[in-house]
């Protein structure tokens, strides 16, 4: 099950911007508009851990918005094109609903690729490097997508996948936003990593209820019309699909944090051998520690945490993390190859 503090479940239940429609929104522990607090928390964490003062992101993304020659319903500024495309979906219905939420998705993938030019898997995941260099990550562009869906009135979040549009696995590799429309007869995925939007990713991790999932979409072109669970194949349906809680994605950036760290796991930068070291090796575990401890369901972090501990010398912890992982990916429904392997060894020990 999910646990969240009682502090932040307060926090998030005021984080939707207020709205006359009758839009259905994303749950309250998933929401993150663009404006309020929730984004604001997300952003300042990003500042604070690089020694940076004053977040200068909203300020930026409104320069970003006033250059980029890319107007939403006209709106002068970010705030008023969001606010009047808000109006504009909340006035419409049926088909024309759907088609200007979908039309809303569009434009976000294309602001924030052309906003944010260069993709980087060693910073882009940090919102300061966005303002500073320009970089996003596949993380980071979905939240920020999601986010600006989100203060449309949209039902807009974020997911992980573990199989791409080929059918091609990985380790939940990739993240995406997922976007269902207003009448709750589908849904869509909005990847900026992509030329275009809309894609079809064929393996999710979503939530159903208060659990993690891994789940495949059922397509009907582009459009969810439902899921079927990765492990039983039994359907999930559309409403019941939701997008990854906050707690989720705070574990998920300081995931990629230790992930990422300079000779860390990935032995990226920082001693210029591309190997690890040490040191770096330190780093990347007191960020993964801290996206445990952000959510212990988060596989992905206590899966590599092992793995970590295993190349610091730390055997007994690494068994202890790497058999939790295996169990939590199981118990959402799909064993990874990786973990399959270090669930091997750790039996083993």
């Amino acid at each position: 099950m999910i646990s969240r503090p009682a502090a932040l479940a307060a926090l998030l239940l005021i984080a939707a911007p207020a709205s006359s429609s009758a839009l259905p929104g994303p749950p309250p522990d998933a929401a993150y508009a663009y404006g309020t607090p929730a984004f604001s928390a997300l952003v300042q964490d990003s500042y604070t851990l690089r020694g940076l003062s004053t977040p200068a992101f909203a300020a930026w993304l409104e320069g970003k918005y006033q250059s980029a020659n890319l107007p939403l319903s006209g709106g002068k500024t970010l705030l008023a094109g969001l606010t009047a495309r808000q109006a504009a979906i909340a006035a419409a219905s049926g088909a024309k609903r759907d088609e200007l939420a979908q039309d809303t998705a569009q434009w976000a993938h294309t602001f924030i690729k052309k906003i944010l030019p260069t993709f980087s898997l060693e910073r882009g995941y940090e919102f300061a490097f966005a303002v500073q260099n320009g970089e996003r990550q596949c993380l980071l562009q979905s939240l920020l997508i999601a986010a600006l869906l989100q203060r449309t009135g949209l039902d807009a979040g974020a997911v992980m996948v573990w199989q791409n549009d080929k059918g091609q696995e990985s380790n939940l590799g990739h993240v995406v936003a997922l976007l269902r429309l207003p009448s709750g007869q589908a849904a869509l995925l909005d990847d900026a990593s992509d030329p275009q939007p809309f894609i079809t990713h064929q393996g999710l991790l979503v939530r159903e209820g208060s659990e993690y999932r891994f789940v495949h979409p059922v397509y009907d072109g582009q459009k969810i019309n439902a899921f079927l669970r990765a492990d039983t194949q039994a359907k999930v349906a559309l409403g019941a699909a939701r997008p990854l809680d906050l707690a989720y994605l705070r574990s998920q950036v300081n995931y990629y944090r230790g992930e990422r760290a300079p000779g860390g796991f990935m032995g990226a930068g920082g001693n210029n051998s591309g190997k690890s070291d040490a040191a770096g090796l330190s780093r990347s575990a007191a960020f993964l520690r801290r996206a445990v401890e952000d959510n212990p369901h988060n596989a992905l972090a206590t899966y590599v945490l092992g793995l970590v501990e295993r190349k610091q010398g730390q055997l007994a912890q690494a068994k202890v993390h790497l058999l939790a992982g295996a169990q939590l990916y199981k118990a959402q429904g799909h064993l990874p190859a990786g973990p399959a392997g270090a669930l091997t060894w750790a039996q083993g020990q």
